[in-house]
């Protein structure tokens, strides 16, 4: 039994997580960097189309986090056969998901972006994006219950060699589709949709046959299929029904701050999506050591050891910033060097140095805002992290409609918006865990 997490033991699940956010974001900078060399109108395009189908991701993933915080308490008490009837259940619901919001999307998302976006040729890119995108849903919707799992039972290694198989497969998709090397057809910016559907089936079918070869299936109950019971969904729901909501309107201020940032041009576009590409690998480093404080934190409580958890969260913002604060340094001090992997458009690559250097400064907030998050839904207290996001959201919201829409400010004081949601959402987890109404809650 753990009653606390030395730093090694944290590094030690925190690395295989790192590596496979990694390998996950370099799909999105494969995508990048490929249209970012069709032209401006495609890599616009891919980042309206692309954070309107994560906001459609996300609600799935916000299942997914209270899967993994169910699991994870479970392991923390020992209880391991019902973890299966939890992962299950889990896939029962995201299938039933998948096909709902598929539908949804694959029907209403060109009616919706036809009103919201200015540029005919974004618009239409974008379409044609989505309409291939959306079918990645069945594929990424089941194997993120896989992840939940994974990281529930602090087994994270499994992640690091899901993500190499799918990064590499989307490398491989994308370099036919796109450009219709080898015979393939030149398909464009439909071309990278098709190939990060495709990556996402070939990371299920990996784990799929890991699970079944590597895993101890009879120990976690993965042995036998469990009858579907509405008792499960509904236990299931009271913790992941408040994450999903939080991840629903988290991504879509996110698609509102791209919608925005739209209306002042396609270069503006073009420059934002370089630099939130440019900004994944740092987020990756904060949400590898956040994923794993959430974890960490659940298992702490489920053995008896809540009064360890503050210290807990400050080792963990440590050690991510031990890891930030060096590529912040370099995205800095090198900015063409880093703006040179998404586009070979020497304008484009001035153009985004200032939003580059303002991204890398919102870093300094971000790191302990998103641990103490994590930290927060990790007690299980679902419901509060909703109220305290929401709180930050508002601010956020109204904050970038003030200075992009009324303003119109330069589309690199725009990403002080980041900095301003950091400060808000610190500031409020920060509060909620020292006061330590959390001790206590069941789930």
């Amino acid at each position: 039994m753990q009653t606390t997490y030395t730093n090694r033991k944290i590094w030690h699940i925190a690395y295989p997580i790192l590596i496979s956010l990694l390998m996950e974001q370099l799909i999105g900078m494969t995508d990048t960097a490929f249209l970012g060399r069709v032209g401006e109108v495609e890599l616009g395009a891919s980042a309206i189309a692309g954070v309107f189908y994560m906001v459609i991701f996300m609600v799935a993933f916000g299942f997914s986090i209270g899967v993994q915080i169910l699991i994870a308490r479970r392991n923390g008490e020992g209880h391991y056969r019902e973890i299966g009837q939890l992962f299950y259940h889990g896939i029962y619901f995201q299938t039933g998901l998948a096909a709902t919001l598929f539908l949804l999307s694959y029907h209403f998302s060109p009616i919706i972006l036809k009103q919201i976006v200015a540029s005919d040729r974004i618009y239409e890119a974008a379409v044609s994006y989505l309409h291939w995108r959306v079918f990645g849903a069945f594929f990424s919707f089941n194997a993120i219950v896989f992840r939940a799992f994974f990281l529930g039972t602090t087994q994270t290694k499994t992640l690091t060699l899901n993500s190499l198989v799918m990064v590499l497969s989307n490398v491989v998709f994308n370099y036919l589709l796109i450009f219709g090397n080898f015979g393939f057809p030149e398909l464009g910016i439909a071309g990278a949709a098709i190939g990060s559907s495709l990556a996402e089936l070939v990371s299920l079918i990996f784990f799929i046959i890991y699970t079944k070869r590597r895993i101890d299936c009879t120990k976690y109950g993965l042995d036998k299929t469990p009858k579907i019971q509405t008792t499960v969904f509904s236990r299931m729901l009271n913790v992941s029904f408040w994450t999903m909501i939080q991840n629903f309107f988290s991504l879509s201020t996110w698609f509102l701050f791209f919608l925005y940032i739209e209306h002042l041009g396609e270069r503006a576009l073009a420059i934002t999506n370089i630099v939130r590409s440019a900004s994944g690998l740092l987020f990756v480093v904060v949400m590898a050591f956040a994923s794993t404080c959430g974890s960490l934190v659940s298992n702490l409580i489920g053995q008896g050891h809540a009064e360890n958890v503050p210290e807990l969260i400050r080792r963990h913002i440590r050690l991510a910033y031990i890891l930030v604060i060096p590529l912040m340094l370099l995205f800095t001090l090198c900015p063409t060097l880093i703006l040179g992997i998404y586009t070979d458009m020497a304008d484009l690559q001035q153009a985004a140095t200032c939003s580059l250097w303002v991204m890398c400064t919102t870093y300094i907030f971000l790191v302990p805002a998103n641990v103490y998050f994590q930290a927060v839904s990790g007690t299980g207290n679902t419901r509060t992290a909703l109220a305290l996001e929401l709180g930050s959201l508002l601010v956020y919201t109204t904050y970038i409609t003030y200075i992009i829409l009324y303003l119109k400010m330069d589309v690199a004081f725009c990403w002080t918006a980041d900095t301003v949601y950091g400060i808000f959402i610190l500031l409020f987890c920060y509060l909620y865990i020292r006061r330590g109404k959390w001790i206590s809650k069941i789930i």
